[in-house]
């Protein structure tokens, strides 16, 4: 997919491995999207409405959600409001052997339900350094998280059946949320006790299966999409124009939801391929939909400009330059050279 100087990491998708060559890590720098291997997919900024009336007030003793202390948290005192950053202080060493989760505030929200998508926020400390390893609230923003085999089990297990609204605090080995080799862009080895504080913010409207709208005729710059059902399949360049270093962007079929705003979480399935290439460098047909911030420095730069304003239901074919795309350096692991330039088509499913 389009990430920033490479492929994306996110901290919604869980953390457990991703394919290899689009696994990353969130990191102090932008990545297009920051994960904490899949947990971190796709970071961005969100806007925080409705929380009045879905949760409420600081956070008081750590519980499992039966009212009973599990004393996981006795290390931490965990304070603030939800959807705001927390504020952790540290009064002893932590400890974390096995994965814990307990909920300090209770939302009065929906209930997030298997296959359900909520907007999150999330802060990760590292409880042998008693330092803040990473936080949404400072990198980007609310992560989407979607409740399927996907996602992380430290995650599933602490959203599932929690209400948008709530806040909930996970303990675990850090071997159970970032793999046996630990962090070090994190600063968190393979054997540190971790604490992660998940807000559930929002859980916006599901996204489409497939682009809805009405064909429009291609442009004469772009190659041949060829699909089977709602699925891209592959790109015939057979035709297709020498790139001339142009940005470019033309809608295949013309949706007819709202318009994308800088900002939101966007929802797509997509294909890219170099010009003239003879496979992908990466598509999420056959993995599922991906989402991330858009307009926010989140992803390349050539699908910040071109999708920000196109509608939901929306197909969108994209010509990127490197200056738009990876630059001169490219993106090594993705088989993308600093000269290439990129062909992406985009669906665009929902936007939250």
């Amino acid at each position: 997919m389009c990430w920033g100087n490479r492929p994306p990491v996110s901290v919604a998708d869980g953390l457990r491995p991703a394919p290899a060559s689009y696994l990353t890590i969130p990191s102090k720098v932008n990545p297009v999207s920051r994960r904490l291997r899949r947990l971190f997919l796709l970071l961005l900024p969100v806007v925080l409405l409705g929380l009045a009336g879905c949760g409420s007030g600081s956070s008081s003793t750590a519980t499992d959600g039966s009212g009973t202390a599990d004393g996981s948290l006795d290390a931490v005192t965990i304070s603030g409001t939800v959807g705001s950053k927390p504020e952790v202080t540290w009064k002893g060493k932590l400890t974390a052997d096995t994965v814990k989760s307990s909920t300090l505030t209770k939302g009065t929200g929906d209930t997030v339900a298997a296959g359900d998508q909520v907007s999150a926020q999330i802060w990760i400390g590292n409880g042998a350094t008693s330092k803040e390893a990473y936080s949404t609230y400072d990198q980007g923003g609310a992560q989407l998280l979607t409740l399927n085999d996907q996602l992380s089990p430290v995650f599933a297990d602490a959203i599932k059946g929690a209400t948008v609204g709530s806040r909930i605090a996970v303990t675990a080995p850090a071997d159970k949320l970032v793999g046996e080799q630990g962090n070090a862009q994190l600063g968190i080895g393979n054997k540190d006790p971790l604490l992660v504080i998940i807000d559930l913010i929002s859980k916006p409207a599901p996204p489409l299966t497939g682009p809805k709208g009405q064909t429009k005729t291609p442009p004469a710059w772009a190659p041949q999409v060829q699909a089977s059902g709602d699925k891209v399949t592959g790109l015939d360049f057979a035709g297709t124009p020498k790139p001339d270093g142009k940005l470019r962007s033309s809608v295949l079929i013309q949706g007819t939801g709202p318009t994308v705003k800088k900002g939101q979480t966007i929802t797509v399935n997509y294909f890219g391929e170099v010009y003239q290439g003879a496979k992908p460098f990466d598509e999420s047909y056959d993995r599922g939909p991906a989402s991330f911030g858009i307009g926010t420095g989140a992803v390349i730069s050539g699908w910040d400009k071109t999708l920000v304003g196109q509608k939901i239901g929306s197909r969108v074919v994209l010509e990127i330059p490197p200056a738009e795309g990876y630059g001169k350096t490219g993106s090594p692991d993705a088989g993308i050279k600093g000269t290439d330039t990129l062909y992406f088509v985009v669906d665009i499913l929902g936007a939250a």
